[in-house]
């Protein structure tokens, strides 16, 4: 790759990928280092590292990274911190005619940019990504990027596992043509940690496509305890309730499964508690999800993974239970708005 167009490049539409970081100074370097190895000549694509205001060495790291291969990179400021600010923020600064989103916890595959524009092209859809592998440190780091590859573990997710060319409603680490933007406006960024989903179905509702291809591909690096998993999915629980409320054509039975999982164990355990008939319904509960768990976490880790086994029906249960009861907190702070006079939410608006 050189810096300089080689013959033929000028056909090739301009990339402007955006990677929005704020404290990655230990992932930051690996997901610069394989947007310098893409196939995609040097001269048509950009990277814009939007930094949400970081303390620690990720601003140093990135730049580091982009003097030492040579990448086209520019390095703005995101003062308001949150990820779909920082993905405006870089938007309204793209060059591209595409624009490509890749997160500071992933890394893109040798092909990606050359095959998200490839696909763009042949298919006509409005934005395309790929499915993404789950990758993690040691032993429960790897036990929840299984988790996270399952059925199971993340319902009907396709991207976190389909291996077929499909039409979808979202996808991770999307390429999207500037003219979506145009049609559809930004990303909401009052919605952090869901303003991808929210983007993708007011695409949907105004008529777009969204293709995931196995053509293109990345790693995604998830979280390495349960704890941070926990916080994760839970974030992604509560402002799931946020984006259905605002698009209640794409709620779904699945969405609801969590939580009412989670609601129905915390009633027949309190009942339990109370009334010590209620003890079997309880244990029937449990028992149905360990063994569901148990079947799970064998085919997840198969005969080539099997030190997985004892953390896999722990990641499992931290997904759900998580989500479930994050879903539940954003349905409880939902009826509280709802309860609110229109005059007082006005007030807090503003405040």
């Amino acid at each position: 790759m050189t810096d300089s167009p080689q013959p033929g490049e000028g056909s090739l539409p301009f990339v402007s990928v955006i990677v929005p970081v704020r404290n990655e100074e230990r992932r930051i370097g690996r997901c610069l280092r394989s947007l310098a190895a893409q196939d995609y000549p040097r001269g048509r694509f950009e990277v814009l590292v939007v930094d949400g205001d970081s303390t620690d060495g990720s601003r140093r790291a990135a730049e580091e990274v982009a003097q030492e291969t040579g990448l086209p990179m520019r390095l703005l400021s995101n003062p308001r911190r949150s990820t779909p600010c920082g993905l405006n923020a870089g938007i309204a600064q793209a060059r591209g005619e595409i624009v490509a989103r890749v997160d500071a916890h992933a890394e893109a595959d040798p092909h990606f940019l050359s095959e998200s524009v490839s696909a763009l092209r042949d298919s006509g859809a409005d934005v395309v990504g790929g499915p993404i592998r789950s990758a993690g440190d040691g032993l429960v780091g790897g036990a929840i990027a299984l988790a996270m590859s399952s059925p199971f573990g993340v319902g009907n997710a396709a991207f976190r596992y389909s291996r077929e060319e499909r039409y979808t409603d979202t996808v991770a680490f999307p390429a999207y043509r500037r003219s979506v933007f145009e049609r559809i406006g930004l990303f909401a960024e009052d919605l952090e940690w869901g303003e991808d989903d929210e983007l993708h179905y007011r695409l949907g509702d105004a008529g777009g496509r969204i293709l995931l291809t196995p053509r293109i591909a990345s790693t995604y690096y998830g979280r390495s305890s349960l704890v941070a998993l926990a916080h994760q999915y839970f974030r992604y629980g509560r402002v799931k309730v946020e984006v259905l409320r605002r698009h209640p054509r794409r709620v779904r039975v699945r969405q609801l499964v969590p939580g009412a999982f989670v609601l129905g164990l915390a009633a027949t355990g309190a009942l339990a508690t109370l009334r010590g008939r209620f003890v079997l319904p309880l244990a029937v509960l449990a028992g149905i999800y360990e063994l569901t768990s148990l079947v799970a976490s064998l085919r997840a880790a198969g005969r080539s993974k099997r030190r997985y086994l004892p953390v896999l029906p722990l990641a499992f249960a931290c997904l759900h239970v998580s989500y479930g009861l994050g879903f539940l907190v954003g349905l409880a702070r939902l009826a509280a708005s709802a309860s609110k006079s229109p005059a007082r939410r006005r007030r807090e608006a503003r405040a």
